[in-house]
């Protein structure tokens, strides 16, 4: 009898372990984005989640027999709501894994997720900075310096000589004109003057006038996708376009979603970017297709393939993982992967958790009646400058 009682408890603790396991084995994978959903860069956070939600849509919504749940959270651009949030999400909703959105946001929540090492995948922020402060952040979005730096030496070499600069005074606007500037004069050229203009509700038309008044050759833009339609419509309302003054920036003044909107003013303007709804490649042509049936239409910009390449490094590590979820096991999967993607070929660097990345020279043009991006200079596989030159 002891014998049979011992089997019976036995198998039956077999059974238990088998049953736990199976549990663990289905219980989802929360995967959190904090983006900003509401206020003036509403726009960011929404093109970032439709990006993570197409993929996996495409995609499906297990890896590695584990179910995957998208959580998101609106923290309306504030660093404070950013820091909440994250808590809320790591403490009591216990998602494994982060999506981050904006620099100050991400900043803010470094803390939490040393303290909790949680893989984080930064699917907007472009600052260099960020994944240096924390080494469970990686990078699928860009950097400024990436852009500015390429943009800088191009124009430079195409006859530039004098330039302003007109760029939104937050962390991203900083680096993007630092780099611009000290890789623009380093190159040959001059800067005029360099002018901050407000994040928050800006009107750009008087900085575009003192630009205008400076009478330089170039000027260099740096605002928020989001803003982008603004200054456009400003730069022609005072006359710029008319100017003789060449406008050129990153990709966030021609951007994808406001470029429909735009006066064919824009036309000839030249940006630095790293993704375009007119890239010539097959799989961007689905993803847009893809992307505008399942948004009304919108068109994708470089903050969508952003987060939509963010997920699918997400999906890439837990398959490497095989659904584990701890975060330095996931980001060591992390480093080093390398993907075609719908802007191109792409990689995370192994040493500094950055994206690398082609970046192209385009021009504005009007395709089939629509304003497009135009790529037609291609630098390719380019790292930060920033974090090259410390090696």
């Amino acid at each position: 009898m002891l014998g049979k009682s011992f089997h019976l408890l036995a198998a039956s603790a077999l059974a238990v372990a088998l049953f736990a396991g199976e549990v663990a084995a289905q219980e989802a994978i929360k995967v959190g984005l904090v983006m900003p959903l509401t206020g003036v860069l509403g726009p960011v956070g929404k093109q970032a989640v439709a990006g993570a939600r197409l993929y996996m849509a495409q995609h499906g919504d297990m890896v590695a027999g584990r179910k995957i749940e998208l959580v998101v959270r609106d923290d309306a651009s504030v660093p404070d709501n950013s820091k909440r949030i994250t808590q809320e999400l790591i403490v009591s909703d216990k998602v494994a894994i982060l999506g981050g959105g904006l620099t100050p946001n991400v900043l803010a929540i470094a803390p939490l997720v040393n303290e909790s090492k949680t893989a984080t995948v930064v699917m907007v922020s472009g600052t260099s900075i960020v994944t240096e402060r924390s080494p469970y952040f990686v990078r699928t979005s860009w950097t400024h310096a990436q852009q500015a730096s390429v943009l800088a030496n191009w124009a430079a070499k195409n006859g530039s000589k004098r330039a302003t600069i007109i760029s939104s005074d937050w962390a991203p606007g900083h680096e993007a004109s630092g780099v611009f500037s000290t890789t623009f004069t380093q190159a040959g050229g001059a800067i005029v003057e360099a002018l901050k203009v407000p994040l928050a509700n800006p009107d750009f038309a008087p900085f575009l006038q003192r630009a205008r008044d400076g009478n330089p050759d170039t000027l260099f833009v740096f605002v928020p996708a989001s803003q982008a339609a603004i200054l456009a419509k400003q730069f022609v309302e005072r006359g710029l376009d008319k100017s003789g003054i060449k406008l050129i920036g990153p990709g966030d003044i021609a951007d994808d979603e406001d470029l429909p909107g735009m006066s064919d003013a824009m036309i000839g303007t030249v940006t630095a970017g790293f993704y375009s709804a007119h890239h010539p490649s097959a799989m961007n042509k689905e993803y847009v297709a893809a992307f505008q049936k399942a948004n009304a239409n919108v068109r994708p910009n470089f903050i969508s393939v952003s987060a939509y390449d963010g997920m699918h490094l997400i999906y890439e590590a837990l398959k490497k993982t095989e659904g584990k979820t701890d975060g330095p096991a996931l980001v060591e999967a992390m480093k080093g992967m390398a993907w075609e993607s719908p802007r191109g070929p792409m990689s995370i660097d192994p040493r500094t958790r950055d994206v690398v990345q082609d970046i192209y020279i385009r021009r504005v043009e009007k395709v089939d009646g629509a304003l497009y991006s135009v790529e037609f200079e291609t630098f390719k596989a380019i790292n930060d400058p920033t974090k090259v030159a410390s090696k």
